[in-house]
């Protein structure tokens, strides 16, 4: 959450910018800056998620199954 919360700042600060008619590579380098910590708190969440299923799964044939289920996931999203 708190990624988000300072990901949610960098857009508001973008939106600034943008309002301040700033330059577009300084635009563009904080958007790449929010994109980079929002991949980074979706590849934690998948970790954390695919941590749970771990400790979770009744035996390793449901452990295979969940584990396929977050791994197309990460293929959609990622």
């Amino acid at each position: 959450m708190h990624r988000l919360r300072r990901v949610e700042g960098q857009i508001r600060g973008v939106l600034a910018m943008m309002e301040q008619d700033q330059p577009c590579d300084a635009i563009a380098q904080q958007l790449s800056a929010a994109r980079k910590a929002l991949d980074r708190a979706f590849y934690e969440m998948m970790a954390c998620s695919m941590e749970m299923e771990a400790t979770d799964a009744p035996n390793n044939a449901v452990l295979c199954e969940r584990i396929a289920e977050k791994t197309r996931l990460m293929a959609k999203y990622a």
